[in-house]
């Protein structure tokens, strides 16, 4: 996973994943910003403050290792991914604010992350941390695997609408497919090692992901955004884009080790979003008992 190969491999691998994001997108989920400013700049508040402090704050109390509290601190500045809009459109949120959120990170990201990043690196000081960060080269080299190919599936999606939506699926599926192979490989790497990650990582990994959903819901709904864009900002919030975060990791920073916690967060965060997604939806459904009524969620009646 290391070589030079397996590296312009993924970070080759990813922008194709980024120009499928792109070939979701159009101008006006862009411009969907000003019809619904409050939601978004919500959103983007937990997505891009509260985030970094919850990783920051549990990288400091279980005493991680610096390579993995830069890890976690790189998974925290990572956007969310097309899976997000899958899960909201699952549970009922509003998928065009998702989509919304979607585009804007992408574009936000080539930025925060790599100020969450170099922070983390100054000061959680890794062995090797001098010469990790992400000067302006490296900087470059995020923009060029994050935004160009979004830029150039937004357009490639406007010049011929019908090939953006056959590719829709096949995109989503090899995403799928290359997220699960990048973790194995991260795995495989590391299995001399990958059961002391687990014990050290793990929970940890499990609290963020649960943070993360929890915080992208009852923040935006505490501050009167409704239902359907709190779901759609806590999937978006609570759902990461761990490729991206593994790619910078192994690719960027030359690190496998910084890419265990998104590897491991990769691995539990699907299940939690699901089940966090349920526990949302019965409680939607206990609010309208009384009116003899039931929600459906996908094709599941969830009615008591």
């Amino acid at each position: 996973m290391s070589s030079e190969f397996a590296t312009v491999a993924l970070s080759v691998t990813l922008a194709i994943i980024m120009f499928g994001l792109g070939l979701s997108l159009t101008i006006g989920d862009f411009s969907r910003v000003v019809r619904h400013p409050r939601a978004v700049a919500i959103a983007l508040g937990c997505q891009l403050i509260l985030l970094p402090v919850i990783a920051f704050g549990l990288a400091r109390l279980f005493d991680l290792s610096p390579m993995l509290a830069v890890g976690m601190m790189l998974l925290a500045a990572s956007p969310g991914g097309t899976t997000a809009n899958l899960f909201s459109h699952l549970f009922r949120g509003d998928v065009a604010l998702n989509v919304t959120l979607t585009a804007v990170n992408s574009v936000i990201a080539v930025v925060t992350l790599p100020l969450v990043t170099n922070f983390a690196l100054d000061y959680f000081n890794p062995p090797g941390g001098g010469s990790l960060g992400l000067q302006f080269s490296k900087v470059v080299q995020i923009f060029a695997i994050v935004l160009v190919p979004v830029a150039v599936g937004v357009s490639a999606r406007r010049m011929w609408p019908s090939f953006a939506r056959r590719m829709d699926r096949p995109v989503r599926t090899g995403s799928a497919v290359v997220l699960a192979l990048v973790i194995v490989g991260t795995v495989i790497t590391e299995r001399n090692n990958i059961s002391g990650y687990l014990a050290d990582i793990g929970l940890i990994a499990l609290i963020f992901s649960v943070s993360s959903l929890v915080v992208g819901y009852a923040v935006p709904r505490g501050l009167g955004i409704t239902d359907r864009q709190s779901i759609a900002s806590s999937m978006e919030i609570g759902i990461h884009n761990g490729t991206l975060a593994i790619t910078i990791a192994i690719s960027v920073l030359d690190s496998v080790q910084m890419a265990v916690p998104a590897a491991v967060y990769a691995v539990v965060t699907f299940p939690v979003a699901a089940l966090f997604g349920w526990v949302i939806a019965r409680g939607r459904s206990s609010a309208r008992d009384g009116a003899g009524k039931s929600v459906t969620v996908g094709d599941l009646d969830l009615a008591p």
